[in-house]
């Protein structure tokens, strides 16, 4: 009997241990990791200078509060900034809290309530994040929602149009939803939009969650269609695995989050932030993302050369390692017949394989991870 919750359909693997791309589960069984925690250990699991610098903070101090002064606080919130473009940095402890950071600073500081998000989009399940998201599946059964968010229709610009009111706090998006599929907003669009909301006096905050700390071969998304927003909200690759979230805002939000406006106990803990400066330094580097770009372009050309011709095969998605292998059948049968031949993948939606392996994987790595795909599909 578990004592847990049944919140998750979990796998039959129990791990004991895990390297780089590689995790063994308690029966011996080696796997080949292409989910990385979900786009967090990006670094591949305990990366060797990360870990030495978890291990100097644990012998300094754990946690003080945020009422003292942290400089790794600082150190990060820098490295954020100078990669993003952006000038000052809330910490929480996830995904969910930086998005409620973000809705929070957007209506506080515009003095409006209404935010826009999109269909398909996936923002977190806090009670908050759960309105924002737009995916009923997410918010059944828990009652009436918060009425002041709105879901459009991403790429149709004539749906935006028609929320877009004076009422509108924000607009909230991620340039490629994850959880919904690994669908991508077309640059144009998204530049329209931010031009829309900009005119409107509307904020633009963008959901970088899962396509940030260099996932998709730049810092974030947002840069390789040449947005400016407001805020972005980050997470999950931040720190290596241990719990940190974000915010990045622009300097003239600064007055809304005045002292004693928002807070978290935990947010900007020490040894997180250890974890984060060592992750970050790696990946905010432009030979790394170049490579995490090359990488995701050999993968991609692997799968397509293999499954172009069959029937079960839609196409491919995504950018740099953030990859959605769309079906004409659903797709989660494939992931345990993965897993029989030692490798772990995701779903994104009902007809998406979703692909998130360590932006430092290897060739080798990619290879045969793109064999055994290909190798059941074509099955």
């Amino acid at each position: 009997m578990s004592h847990l919750f049944p919140t998750y359909a979990r796998w039959d693997v129990t791990p004991v241990q895990a390297k780089g791309a590689y995790l063994t589960a308690k029966d011996g069984k080696e796997y080949l990791d292409f989910t990385s925690g979900i786009s967090v250990c990006n670094l591949g699991h305990a990366p060797e200078n990360v870990k030495k610098a978890v291990e100097k903070q644990l012998n300094q101090f754990w946690h003080t509060s945020n009422l003292f002064q942290i400089e790794l606080q600082e150190e990060v919130a820098k490295q954020l900034t100078d990669a993003s473009g952006l000038d000052l940095v809330f910490f929480g402890n996830s995904g969910a809290e930086a998005n409620e950071a973000a809705i929070k600073l957007a209506r506080k500081s515009t003095g409006r309530t209404k935010v826009i998000t999109f269909v398909n989009s996936f923002h977190g399940r806090t009670f908050a994040t759960m309105a924002a998201t737009g995916q009923e599946k997410i918010k059944t059964g828990f009652g009436p929602m918060l009425e002041t968010f709105e879901y459009v229709t991403m790429n149709d610009l004539d749906s935006l149009k028609a929320a877009l009111d004076e009422n509108t706090a924000a607009i909230m998006f991620e340039v490629i939803q994850g959880e919904g599929g690994i669908n991508e907003g077309d640059a144009g669009f998204l530049q329209e939009a931010e031009k829309l909301a900009h005119e409107n006096g509307s904020l633009v905050i963008i959901d970088e969650i899962q396509t940030g700390i260099g996932r998709t071969g730049k810092p974030f998304a947002f840069q390789h269609i040449g947005l400016h927003p407001d805020i972005v909200s980050v997470a999950k690759g931040i720190a290596s695995g241990f719990p940190l979230g974000a915010i990045i805002g622009k300097s003239s939000l600064s007055d809304a989050f005045s002292a004693g406006s928002h807070g978290s106990t935990f947010g900007g803990n020490p040894v997180a932030l250890a974890a984060a400066k060592e992750t970050l330094s790696t990946i905010f580097n432009d030979g790394f993302l170049d490579d995490v770009t090359k990488k995701g372009e050999k993968l991609q050309s692997l799968l397509l050369e293999a499954l172009k011709d069959e029937p079960i095969f839609k196409k491919l998605k995504g950018k740099g390692l953030m990859i959605g292998i769309e079906l004409n059948e659903e797709a989660g049968p494939f992931l345990s017949e993965a897993r029989e031949q030692n490798l772990l993948i995701l779903t994104a939606g009902t007809h998406v394989i979703r692909l998130l392996p360590p932006l430092n994987v290897t060739e080798e790595e990619i290879e045969k991870a793109a064999s055994i795909i290909t190798g059941i599909l074509k099955k």
